[in-house]
C-alpha cells in the first residue's frame, strides 16, 4: 500500500497543475461522497481526482473522475477482491461510470442540489444476485448546504434508485449525512444510508452507518479511514469494515 500511495503522489507531481485541499478547514475542493453517498459537490472545471480504496477481502477500487463543465462531474472505476494478498483476485465485470450534474448552486436559503447517475457498487460483487454487497446508488439526487460553525458544518441528504433489484428489493432509498472540520486539515464525516432497497437478503433491516476521518496530508493529497456497518447490517459480522482511501485532486 505504502509503494502505491507513493506511486500515486510521484506521478501527480509531474503534472504541471494547482493543488488544493479536500478536509478541514483549509478545505477548498467540493466532498464528492462522504464515504458510499453522493453529496452535490462538483470537481472545478479542469481538475481531476484519482482515488483508491482499499477494504476487506484484499479488495482494492481504483476511480478517475473530471470535472469537465462548471456544473458537470464524470469518472469511471475498477476494482475487485483478492488484489492484495495470496489469493486469487477476482475483479468485478464491468468499469463503473459515474455522471453528475448541479442543477441548482447554494444560497443563504437553498441547498446545492445535484442529479445525476452511479453504476459503481462497494465491496464484493455477488455473482448470484448480480450486485455488490453495498449496492450502486443508480440514479441518484443529492442536497448539501453547508455553514459556518467552528470552521465548517454540511450537511447532506438524498434519494437513489438502484440498478441492482435481482434480490427482490427494488424499492427507492434514502441517505443522509454530516461533516465537520476539526482544524486546518481534518474533517469528521459521518452517513446513514437507511437501506430500504436492501433489507432481507444481504441487509438485515438496519440500513448502513459509517463513520470516518479525512486527513489533507499535502496539498491536494487526501487520506481517509472509515470504518463502516457499524450497526451490522449483515451477517456473520462482528465489528465495522475498516476500510482505506487515498485521493489526489489537481487542477490545470
Amino acid at each position: 500500500m505504502k509503494k502505491i500511495l507513493f506511486a500515486v503522489v510521484i506521478a501527480a507531481s509531474l503534472i504541471p497543475a494547482v493543488a488544493q485541499n479536500s478536509a478541514g478547514d483549509a478545505a477548498n475542493i467540493e466532498p464528492r461522497y462522504i464515504i458510499d453517498t453522493p453529496t452535490a459537490g462538483l470537481l472545478k472545471r479542469g481538475a481531476f481526482s484519482l482515488e483508491s480504496n482499499f477494504f476487506q477481502d484484499g479488495g482494492l477500487m481504483f476511480g478517475l473522475y473530471a470535472g469537465a463543465l462548471d456544473r458537470l462531474t464524470f469518472g469511471i472505476s475498477y476494482g475487485g477482491v483478492g488484489i492484495i494478498g495470496k489469493s486469487s483476485a477476482t475483479m468485478q465485470k464491468l468499469p463503473g461510470v459515474m455522471v453528475k450534474y448541479r442543477l441548482f448552486d447554494e444560497s443563504e436559503a437553498m441547498p446545492a442540489i445535484a442529479f445525476g447517475f452511479d453504476s459503481q457498487g462497494k465491496e464484493t460483487y455477488i455473482d448470484s444476485l448480480e450486485r455488490f454487497t453495498i449496492k450502486s446508488r443508480g440514479i441518484f439526487v443529492a442536497a448539501s448546504k453547508n455553514y459556518s460553525f467552528l470552521g465548517f458544518l454540511s450537511f447532506h441528504g438524498g434519494v437513489n434508485w438502484s440498478m441492482e433489484k435481482k434480490d427482490g428489493d427494488k424499492d427507492m432509498d434514502t441517505f443522509v449525512g454530516i461533516e465537520k472540520s476539526i482544524g486546518q486539515e481534518i474533517s469528521f464525516i459521518t452517513e446513514y444510508d437507511f437501506g430500504f432497497n436492501d433489507s432481507h437478503v444481504v441487509g438485515q433491516g438496519k440500513g448502513y452507518l459509517n463513520a470516518g476521518l479525512r486527513w489533507s496530508l499535502a496539498n491536494g493529497l487526501a487520506l481517509g479511514f472509515d470504518l463502516k456497518n457499524i450497526v451490522k447490517n449483515q451477517q456473520n459480522m462482528t465489528f465495522g469494515n475498516r476500510t482505506l482511501k487515498v485521493e489526489y485532486v489537481r487542477t490545470f
